[in-house]
């Protein structure tokens, strides 16, 4: 794409430029100075970390066409562009080479605190089984023409967005945005033809530093959506309510889902279990039965507002239905292990209190004798969460372990201290610590009994980063071990 046309179709125009050429043909865009190839423009970001302007010489010897970044630079043998904000512009940019991508997709975009990924999860089932083509983009991996991805950020960077937009032929695109990739600018210049919201809970304060804050955030997600988009809201909370009546006052159209009997598709009875029921009511009185294959109410929650975005895009109730009712579930969310003779063992990504709340209690929902819980948290991240947390385990379970998250630069011993704390703080006598988690997790389902549930949130599908005692890559292939063999077996090793 040409240099001149590429500035100006992203509105960043030639006023910005300095030794600007004509007919210079950019191939390709990137950040990364490792990935630069000859013809690429090269964008430096203030990271986080480093600084992608310490690494433009480098761009160069790699071949690079043209820079971009926002602090000034004389004597380089290529167009310069000076940009404002670089992750912001980026996004623009990368809008433009990729020929905006979004208006070639049924866009779909999924925020809140809890509930982001298994929303997403339903919402593509239920698509696919109504016939319809999905790329789905998240947490856990991104899928694409029917091929599963790693996904390295919930919601993927602006330019790597662009470009899996741009390759995907799915009729649809479902996305979990999050509050970083909104403040990040990684969904700038997308719009939305559905934009829901699951829920507010206290996390990422270390980020946003207020609750009003992280809330203004994800309520940009609804400025982003295409003249005839659709907000799909859980109205069961005041933040849902205030982002209800911030939408519809802005003009926007707006659906609620929740018990308040003014919404659009009302939750008006429910049963937990290992599979939940609810009936679901429209406003014009129509009623749907409701069953899932994964457990809990919060479950209940986010299958009610993929039915209600089903609904929405004109698929068949009884479609809907179904579909949700063969669910095979996400991994890491609410993945219940279970062998015979042996503690059932539930396996979540839960990192705030609204959801270990929920995961107890839907233990406790499905039978469970006893409930016992491993949890942790990670070096760097939002602490003022961490006191309701043991709180809620402290409650709700008979017994927990408090152990290692990702470290994130913090010492073993640090963190040894950090627990230490905690658990004098705000924990009671139910609780222990044991820093290495795969031990953590092999303590409660030796100390559990068949008919007795463990649950261990924090990590879900995620690898661990750190190395520990028992040779394990994930919570996962820990619990499978545990349960499968005879962990009598390696007692006598420690």
């Amino acid at each position: 794409m040409n240099l001149h046309q590429l500035l100006l179709s992203s509105a960043i125009f030639p006023q910005h430029v300095r030794n600007l050429k004509e007919n210079i043909e950019i191939t390709g865009i990137t950040s990364d100075s490792r990935c630069v190839r000859p013809g690429d423009l090269f964008i430096a970001i203030s990271g986080y970390e480093t600084d992608g302007h310490e690494y433009i010489e480098a761009a160069l010897q790699a071949g690079a066409a043209a820079v971009a970044g926002e602090t000034p630079q004389t004597e380089l043998p290529v167009p310069y562009i000076r940009l404002e904000d670089s992750r912001k512009q980026m996004a623009a940019l990368a809008v433009s080479f990729y020929g905006n991508p979004h208006t070639k997709h049924k866009m779909i975009g999924i925020t809140g605190t809890n509930g982001k990924t298994t929303t997403a999860f339903m919402l593509k089932h239920i698509l696919e089984c109504a016939g319809h083509s999905c790329s789905l983009f998240g947490s856990v991996a991104n899928y694409i023409n029917g091929k599963w991805y790693t996904a390295s950020n919930t919601t993927p960077d602006s330019l790597e967005l662009q470009k899996l937009l741009y390759g995907s032929r799915d009729e649809f695109a479902v996305m979990e945005v999050s509050s970083h990739g909104i403040s990040q600018h990684r969904v700038e210049g997308v719009e939305f033809d559905y934009a829901l919201f699951t829920n507010l809970d206290q996390d990422h304060l270390d980020f946003h530093e207020t609750m009003d804050e992280y809330f203004d955030v994800k309520s940009k997600l609804f400025k982003q959506m295409k003249k005839n988009g659709t907000a799909v809201i859980n109205t069961d909370s005041s933040w849902g309510e205030k982002l209800y009546e911030n939408t519809a006052a802005a003009g926007g159209k707006v659906l609620a889902f929740g018990e308040n009997l003014q919404a659009d598709l009302i939750l008006s009875d429910w049963k937990t279990s290992d599979f939940p029921a609810a009936i679901l009511n429209e406003s014009d009185t129509r009623g749907h039965f409701m069953q899932l294959s994964t457990p809990g109410l919060h479950n209940v929650y986010n299958a009610g507002l993929a039915f209600l975005t089903a609904l929405e895009i004109g698929i068949e109730p009884r479609v809907i239905q179904d579909a949700l009712m063969n669910f095979p579930g996400v991994p890491g969310r609410n993945e219940v292990y279970k062998r015979e003779g042996r503690p059932s063992v539930m396996l979540d990504y839960a990192h705030t209190a609204e959801a270990l709340y929920h995961c107890l209690k839907t233990a406790k929902e499905c039978g469970a004798e006893r409930v016992y819980h491993v949890f942790g948290f990670r070096g760097g991240r939002d602490e003022s969460k961490r006191a309701d947390m043991i709180g809620i385990s402290a409650d709700l379970s008979d017994g927990y372990v408090l152990t290692s998250d990702d470290l994130n630069g913090m010492s073993d011993e640090d963190q040894i201290q950090l627990l230490q704390t905690l658990q004098n703080q705000y924990g009671n006598e139910k609780g222990s610590i044991v820093t290495d988690r795969p031990l953590a997790i092999r303590k409660m389902i030796l100390q559990a009994s068949p008919g007795d549930w463990v649950v261990v949130t924090g990590k879900g599908a995620e690898a661990y980063k750190q190395s520990f005692s028992l040779p394990f890559a994930s919570d996962g292939e820990t619990i499978r071990y545990l349960l499968d063999e005879d962990p009598l077996e390696y007692e006598k090793t420690e």
